[in-house]
């Protein structure tokens, strides 16, 4: 049983980190802040998104109205 939770738990952080990675890319920061937002997604998948939830560039909010 254990397997299979630590399975899912990661495909969820999978998703998660895909999702923040393309918003990170959408969003108006410099290149260079995107570079590093990805590479700590990248290298640090939980703490990253965690991080990039709190502190990351968002996308463009304001094409979306």
């Amino acid at each position: 049983m254990g397997i299979e939770i630590g399975g899912l738990f990661g495909l969820i952080i999978l998703i998660a980190d895909i999702w923040a990675i393309i918003n990170v890319v959408q969003s108006s920061a410099s290149t260079g802040s995107k570079v590093i937002w990805v590479l700590v997604i990248l290298i640090l998948p939980l703490v990253g998104f965690l991080a990039w939830l709190l502190f990351g560039p968002r996308g463009n909010k304001s094409a979306r109205l």
